[in-house]
C-alpha cells in the first residue's frame, strides 16, 4: 500500500502564511519579499510531508488566497469591473477579486460544500476563458527542481469548477464545458509531456445529489480528457460524502478513484463490497478523518483496511485522509496547556499523516508500541468522566416533552414589540462586533498573561463599550450593540464559559483568505456554568436610552464551527448546547435586556450534501434554535443573523426559526436574493445587509440607497431593517465609522422619500 495526502494546511505552524499576506496588503513588504516568503512556506510544507513519509505528496494545493480563485485566474475569468487586460494577472487584480478595491466590489464568497472554509465564487458573465498559466505544471516543476520531490499535482475538476461558479444560466452549461475542456486538455497534455505520473483531479460535486444526465456529462468530460492525455494517470478524487453513481464512476477512463470512507463511508464501503472495483485501477481510500481532530482508533482502521483489501489488492490501494487537511490545524506539538488526556486524544494534520504512514506500511507487530499506545489512549478517552454527565443527559431526555414554541405567534409579538420599542421606519443597527484594534488585542494579552488583573481588564472593556455607545449615537443608529470587545471569537468566547469545551493555543484553521479561527473542541457533555454576557450587555444598556441588543452565538453555529466529539450524533450535541444557551437568554431577559440576538451564520453551512438528508438536518437545527429562544416573553425581541448561504432555497425553514428579526447578506452577492421575495413571502422582520464588511472599501450612500430601494420593491417598509452584512470586527475604526455614517445617511434618504410618497 502507498500513503497519500490530498492537501496540506497552508497557514503554517505559526500562521506565517497569514502574517505574510497581511504584511503585503499593508505595504510592509514588497512583492518580491512576499513571493519569496510564500515560496519558503510552500517548500517547508512539502519537505515536512516528505520527512513524515508520505509517498504521494500533493503539489499545487498551496495558494495565496483560495484555490477556486486560483483556478478562475488560471483561466482568465476576471470580471470586467477589475479592468484587467493582458497575458498575466498581477497580484493587485488577484487580491482585488478576493477583497475588493476602491473601484470594484469583491467577488462573492460562499462556503465550500458543508465545511467551514469559504471560497471565492468564479464569475462567467459571457467571459471567454483562456489558459493564462498552467499552475499544476508550475507547482510540479518547482517541487521537482528545488526539492527533488516528484509530487502529485492537484487540480479542481471542470465539472465542480463550473457548478460552483456563477454568471450563467443552466442551459448554457454545455457550452461552458465545451469552452473549458480544451484548456483542461492543454493542462493535461503539458503535464503528460513533463512525465508527471499522477494528477489528482478533485470532483467533490460527485458526492452531491447529481442527476443521471449530469453523470452523463461527467462521463463525456473524462472520456475527452483521457483521449487528450492517455499516458497521464488521473486520480479522480471525491470527498465529504458517498457517491451515488458508484458503478458509473469506477468505469470512467481514469486510472484511480478516491473515495471518502469517513463521511458517507458506510455507503461507499457497501458499494465497494457489492459492486467490486476494477482490477486495473487504484483505489485511494480516505480512511483518516480530514475534517475532525480526534486520534484514530488504529484497530478500527486496520479492520476497515482488511475489509477493503478483500476487494482491492494492497498493491492497488492508497491510504489517505478523507479530504484535504486544510480543515484541521497543523500540529499538536505546540499545545502545552491542554489537559494531558485531551491532548493525547487529538490528531492534527501532521499526526494524521503519521497515522496514514503507519497504516500504509503496517505489518502486525512491526510498530507494535505505537499501536498499543494508541489503543490505551482510545480506551482512556472513551471512559472520560466529563463525557458522561448525568444531569446534562437527563435534561436532554426531558426535551422529548418540550414544544419549543414562543408563547404567542409573531403577529401578536410584532404589535407588542412595536409599541414597546417605538422605532422609526427602516430601523438601523449593526450585526454585533466592532473593530478589534491593536490596543484591544494588547489589553487582552496583558490580562491573559496576568499583567492585568480582572478589574483592570474589565475597566478597559467598559471604556471601549462607552466609546462605541457614544459613537453609535453620534452616527445615528437606532438599535445599538456593546461591540463584543471582550470576545476573541464568536464561538470560542462561549465555549470558554461552558462545560465540555477545550481550547488550543495554536489550533488555527483557515476560514477565508487570511482569516484564521481556532475552533473550540467539544469533548464532553455541554452544560451552562454561569452567565456569560449579562455584565457587558447591562453596562452598555445603562449608558443609553436606545435599545442595546444582547449578543449570543446560536447552538447550531457553535456546533458547526467547533471540532465536535465523534461518539455522539451531532443532533444530540446541538441539543445540549441549546439547553445551555437557553439559560443565558433567560438571564439576559431577567437583567432587562429586551432585544437578544442569537446568531446562526452557520446554520445552512451544516446542510448535508445529499438532498434526501437535508430536511432532517433542518428540522433538528431549527428546533435547537427554538429551544434556545422560545421561553422569553412576547416583549423580548429575538434577532438572528445568517450569512453567505443559499437563503432562497430555505426561506420556509428559516421562517420556522420564528426569530422576530433576521439579518442576512445581500451586498456581496449583489442583491441576488431580493427577487426571491417577489415569489416567496417572508412575514417577519428582515435586514438585508446593505454593504460588504469583508472589503476595506467604503460604500457610498448612493450604493446603499440603491439596495434599500430595490429591496423595498418586494418588502414591506414595516418589516425592513438596515444593517451591514456581518460584524465589523475585522475592519479599521475609520472604515467602520465612515461606512456606518453612509448607511444611516442612506436610511434617512429613503425615509424622506417614503414620507413624501405617503403625503
Amino acid at each position: 500500500m502507498k500513503s497519500s495526502n490530498l492537501g496540506y494546511p497552508r497557514i503554517g505552524e505559526n500562521r506565517e502564511w497569514k502574517k505574510a499576506l497581511e504584511q503585503f496588503w499593508k505595504g510592509q513588504v514588497d512583492e518580491s519579499q512576499f513571493l519569496q516568503t510564500m515560496e519558503s512556506i510552500r517548500h517547508q510544507h512539502l519537505k515536512k510531508q516528505h520527512e513524515i513519509g508520505i509517498d504521494l505528496i500533493p503539489v499545487g494545493d498551496f495558494t495565496f488566497y483560495d484555490q477556486m480563485l486560483d483556478t478562475a485566474t488560471m483561466f482568465g475569468l476576471v470580471p470586467e469591473r477589475f479592468n484587467w487586460k493582458g497575458n498575466d494577472i498581477p497580484l493587485s487584480v488577484y487580491f482585488a477579486m478576493a477583497r475588493g478595491s476602491d473601484t470594484a466590489h469583491a467577488c462573492e464568497m460562499t462556503k465550500w460544500f458543508n465545511t467551514n472554509y469559504h471560497y471565492i465564487v468564479p464569475e462567467w458573465n459571457n467571459a471567454q476563458p483562456r489558459l493564462i498559466e498552467n499552475k499544476p505544471l508550475k507547482a510540479y516543476q518547482e517541487a521537482k527542481r528545488k526539492l527533488g520531490i516528484l509530487g502529485k499535482p492537484v487540480l479542481i475538476g471542470p465539472y465542480t469548477f463550473i457548478k460552483l461558479s456563477k454568471g450563467y444560466k443552466e442551459k448554457e452549461l454545455p457550452a461552458l464545458i465545451l469552452q473549458l475542456l480544451p484548456l483542461y486538455e492543454q493542462i493535461l497534455q503539458e503535464l503528460q509531456n513533463e512525465k508527471v505520473e499522477w494528477l489528482q483531479i478533485d470532483e467533490p460535486i460527485l458526492v452531491t445529489s447529481i442527476s443521471k444526465e449530469e453523470m452523463k456529462t461527467i462521463q463525456f468530460i473524462y472520456h475527452q480528457l483521457h483521449e487528450a492525455a492517455p499516458n497521464l494517470k488521473i486520480m479522480l478524487q471525491t470527498y465529504f460524502d458517498s457517491v451515488d453513481w458508484y458503478q458509473e464512476l469506477i468505469e470512467l477512463p481514469v486510472q484511480g478513484v478516491g473515495l471518502d470512507f469517513v463521511h458517507g463511508g458506510e455507503n461507499n464501503l457497501e458499494s465497494l463490497l457489492t459492486h467490486g472495483f476494477p482490477a486495473n485501477k487504484v483505489l485511494a481510500a480516505g480512511i483518516i478523518d480530514g475534517r475532525n481532530i480526534w486520534r484514530s482508533d488504529l484497530a478500527e482502521k486496520r479492520h476497515l483496511i482488511e475489509t477493503i483489501t478483500s476487494v482491492v489488492p494492497e498493491s492497488k490501494l492508497w491510504i489517505q485522509p478523507s479530504c484535504s487537511l486544510i480543515h484541521v490545524p497543523v500540529t499538536t506539538k505546540k499545545e502545552t496547556k491542554l489537559d494531558k488526556i485531551i491532548k493525547q486524544s487529538l490528531a492534527f494534520a501532521d499526526e494524521k499523516l503519521t497515522e496514514i504512514v503507519f497504516l500504509a506500511r503496517d505489518q502486525h507487530g512491526v510498530d507494535d508500541a505505537y499501536f498499543q499506545e494508541n489503543q490505551q489512549i482510545i480506551h482512556t478517552w472513551k471512559n472520560h468522566s466529563e463525557r458522561h454527565r448525568q444531569s446534562v443527559q437527563q435534561a436532554q431526555k426531558n426535551l422529548q416533552h418540550v414544544s419549543a414554541k414562543r408563547k404567542s405567534p409573531y403577529s401578536i409579538r410584532q404589535s407588542v414589540q412595536k409599541e414597546a420599542f417605538d422605532l422609526p421606519i427602516l430601523p438601523t443597527t449593526t450585526i454585533g462586533s466592532f473593530p478589534q484594534t491593536a490596543d484591544i488585542r494588547k489589553a487582552r494579552q496583558k490580562w491573559k498573561k496576568g499583567e492585568w488583573n480582572e478589574q483592570q481588564y474589565e475597566q478597559f472593556i467598559q471604556q471601549q463599550i462607552e466609546k462605541w455607545i457614544c459613537l453609535q449615537e453620534e452616527i445615528g443608529l437606532d438599535v445599538l450593540v456593546h461591540g463584543e470587545f471582550e470576545r476573541t471569537d464568536m464561538v470560542e468566547f462561549f465555549g470558554e464559559k461552558l462545560g465540555g469545551f477545550a481550547f488550543t493555543e495554536n489550533g488555527w484553521v483557515q476560514s477565508y483568505g487570511s482569516r484564521c479561527v481556532r475552533p473550540p473542541i467539544i469533548y464532553g457533555d455541554v452544560e451552562f456554568l454561569q452567565p456569560m454576557t449579562v455584565k457587558e450587555s447591562v453596562y452598555a444598556q445603562s449608558l443609553t436610552d436606545k435599545p442595546v441588543k444582547g449578543m449570543l452565538t446560536g447552538p447550531v453555529t457553535i456546533l458547526n464551527w467547533s471540532f465536535v466529539r465523534d461518539d455522539k450524533p451531532r443532533q444530540e450535541v446541538c441539543e445540549q448546547i441549546a439547553l445551555a444557551l437557553r439559560k443565558e437568554v433567560e438571564a439576559l431577559e431577567s437583567a432587562g435586556i429586551a432585544m437578544i440576538q442569537v446568531d446562526e451564520p452557520a446554520l445552512l453551512e451544516g446542510l448535508p450534501l445529499k438532498d434526501h438528508d437535508k430536511q432532517n438536518y433542518l428540522n433538528w437545527a431549527v428546533r435547537a434554535f427554538r429551544i434556545t429562544t422560545s421561553t422569553v416573553q412576547d416583549t423580548t425581541q429575538i434577532h438572528t443573523h445568517m450569512c453567505y448561504c443559499d437563503f432562497a432555497s430555505y426561506l420556509e425553514d428559516i421562517s420556522k426559526m420564528d426569530a422576530d428579526v433576521i439579518s442576512i447578506e445581500t451586498s456581496r452577492s449583489h442583491g441576488e436574493i431580493i427577487p426571491v421575495f417577489e415569489k416567496q413571502t417572508y412575514d417577519k422582520g428582515i435586514g438585508l445587509g446593505v454593504y460588504d464588511i469583508h472589503s476595506p472599501r467604503i460604500p457610498t450612500v448612493e450604493e446603499m440607497a440603491a439596495i434599500i430601494e430595490k429591496s423595498l420593491q418586494v418588502l414591506d417598509p414595516g418589516q425592513f431593517w438596515i444593517n451591514p452584512d456581518c460584524g465589523l470586527k475585522t475592519r479599521s475604526e475609520k472604515e467602520a465609522i465612515d461606512s456606518l455614517k453612509n448607511m444611516t445617511a442612506a436610511a434617512d434618504e429613503i425615509r424622506s422619500k417614503l414620507k413624501e410618497t405617503i403625503r
